[in-house]
């Protein structure tokens, strides 16, 4: 045999030691726990036969403790790019079997060259997790290698999109790339998220704490709002990053993609001209309206779980990709609150960023009242939506279905935040506050001193309806563009978002913003 081929041969040898990783039994243990390695994920996530893996035989250069005695080739990631549905990423997965997927220098070093080329390239980034956390025996070296991979994915954030499927632990300092990027996923049961593990936790505060009470997928989607989306298994998960992939653009400076529609633009429907309910106070379900008027009933919905007063996802009119924010009556009548106000306000922007449009169903009565929302600090979160909404260039199509009152109708995609068409059902009430308590200040002592004050409390309120709390009002100051039917909702939507293709706007010069935080 030649020295070429016996070179040939030894390289061959080489790149099947690397995809094994940490060995056999470290896959066998992984696979049991219901997880799968680095390389399985990839496989799954990427179209079939795309992936260049980058940086195969690093190794680590620590010498403390006697680690320098166990290396292995790739070091605990696997990093390269390929496609999904024949668009460019780039992505790094973590390896297990590997050091449990702690980081070293090393390990970072793989991490920031992906990252850096998805800058260059203008392509979504996405990380799947699974680490131990830093790797001890490195010292400072691994806490630079995190503030390294955070400083890129600052840099990143705005410009491509990023992604994070957390496919196992993730604690410590590694929880905050994750934090930093535009999209968490989380599986139920394997994965975990946070900042001090229960034993520190113990020893701290006293309090008994399992890892899944304490960063789990379900805490992380309904009690935190750290992650968006809970999946039961990777599988699921990964099909779902290839979902959300479809819906974004390359990068900042492109468009979302165009898919075929084969759901008729003038498609009528007549359920929407007798959804809302003629009690004023009682509630529908703003999922039919959306299911609905979107194309083929097609709804990604972003943090379900999470704040479920309001809706926010991602998805089509006439195949051009938008991102839908509506008040859901069902739950706390609609109201506005801080933690919808942040999740609303994280998702316009997003959409904002990378020039995906925003349709706004408008269903508000106001924020919800009361101490516990003050000293949480609802003004600072409520600016952080109007904030977002102010600040968008992105075409703003908007549609009042009922109430929309007092501050909260200035916060949900006004006229007067740059809206850019602004429709109203005729059950829509725009107005300062509600007849009821409208009455109470206006006509307080009219009523109070009125010899049967029931009867002209309901009388006032319907003065007050008729001169306010309708569309037409504020229909005549042009801050609702038309009164429209609501089974022509969807038709009136696709017209907008065409009319708006062109649209160009750009916020003043400035180094960045100051949001509200």
């Amino acid at each position: 045999m030649s020295n070429q081929l016996e070179k040939v041969k030894e390289l061959i040898q080489l790149r099947e030691k690397a995809r094994i990783g940490g060995g056999e039994k470290r896959i066998e243990s992984q696979h049991k726990k219901g997880k799968y390695t680095a390389r399985e994920r990839i496989a799954m996530l990427l179209d079939e036969g795309s992936f260049e893996e980058f940086d195969m035989f690093v190794q680590h250069r620590c010498t403390n403790f006697g680690i320098d005695a166990t290396k292995f080739l790739g070091d605990g990631v696997v990093t390269g790019y390929g496609t999904i549905d024949g668009r460019l990423v780039y992505i790094y997965a973590q390896d297990f079997t590997v050091f449990g997927g702690a980081l070293s220098e090393s390990l970072a070093m793989k991490i920031c060259k992906v990252m850096d080329q998805a800058m260059k390239m203008g392509a979504p980034v996405i990380g799947l997790n699974d680490s131990g956390g830093a790797r001890i025996q490195e010292g400072v070296n691994a806490l630079a290698g995190y503030a390294e991979i955070f400083q890129r994915n600052i840099l990143a954030s705005g410009v491509v999109p990023q992604i994070s499927g957390i496919f196992g632990p993730c604690a410590g300092g590694a929880v905050y790339s994750p934090a930093l990027t535009d999209f968490n996923i989380m599986t139920r049961g394997t994965s975990y998220m946070f900042l001090t593990g229960p034993k520190v936790v113990k020893s701290v505060t006293g309090e008994d704490v399992t890892q899944e009470q304490l960063g789990g997928a379900s805490v992380h989607t309904t009690k935190s709002g750290v992650a968006h989306f809970a999946v039961d298994n990777e599988e699921e998960g990964l099909k779902l990053i290839r979902q959300l992939i479809s819906y974004m653009p390359q990068n900042n400076l492109e468009e979302a993609p165009l898919m075929e529609c084969n759901d008729p633009i003038d498609r009528l429907d007549d359920a929407l001209n007798d959804i809302i309910p003629d009690e004023p106070n009682k509630p529908y379900d703003m999922y039919e309206v959306i299911g609905t008027i979107i194309d083929n009933g097609e709804f990604l919905e972003v943090h379900k779980d999470y704040a479920q007063n309001i809706i926010v996802g991602f998805a089509r009119f006439n195949g051009q990709s938008v991102g839908v924010i509506a008040n859901q009556p069902k739950i706390m009548a609609g109201c506005l609150d801080s933690n919808a106000s942040r999740k609303a306000a994280r998702f316009v922007r997003f959409c904002d960023a990378f020039n995906i449009p925003l349709v706004t169903l408008v269903d508000v009565p106001g924020f919800l009242p009361g101490t516990g929302q003050e000293y949480n600090g609802v003004i600072l979160h409520g600016a952080k939506l109007l904030y977002a909404y102010g600040e968008a260039t992105v075409p703003k199509v908007t549609v009042t279905l009922r109430k929309s009152y007092g501050g909260a109708y200035c916060v949900m995609s006004s006229k007067h935040l740059r809206g850019d068409m602004t429709y109203a059902w005729p059950t829509a009430e725009i107005a300062v506050m509600g007849p009821s308590g409208a009455v109470e200040v206006i006509f307080a002592k009219e009523v109070a001193s009125a010899e049967d004050p029931a009867k002209a409390q309901i009388e006032k309120e319907e003065e007050y309806k008729k001169a306010f709390a309708n569309p037409y009002n504020a229909a005549q100051y042009g801050y609702i563009d038309d009164v429209i039917e609501p089974r022509n909702t969807r038709f009136r939507i696709i017209r907008a978002l065409q009319q708006l293709q062109t649209k160009k706007l750009t916020n003043p010069a400035k180094k960045h913003d100051n949001l509200p935080l």
